[in-house]
């Protein structure tokens, strides 16, 4: 435990900070995951799928995640989602 008053003060807010970046990340995996089971519905997939993506540019603005980690996840949302919209194959 820090005796000193601004480390304290530090340990508060790195919890508050946490808190705040654990429930960011907790609702990019459950859109990420609502946007998965909507694979059969390509227009409702679309639509959580441009969410989700606005969400992580978001986050990356905030910085709760990396630059790279969420472009790294855009792209394969939009090749999910490009795969979703080609023709089926007969």
């Amino acid at each position: 435990m820090p005796n000193i008053k601004s480390a304290m003060k530090r340990v508060r807010s790195d919890r508050k900070k946490r808190a705040k970046n654990q429930m960011a990340l907790s609702e990019l995996h459950t859109l990420d995951q609502k946007m998965r089971k909507l694979t059969a519905d390509p227009a409702g997939a679309e639509k959580a799928g441009r969410l989700l993506i606005a969400r992580f540019d978001r986050a990356v603005s905030r910085g709760i995640i990396p630059r790279g980690r969420a472009d790294r996840k855009k792209s394969r949302i939009e090749a999910l989602l490009a795969k979703l919209k080609a023709p089926k194959k007969v």
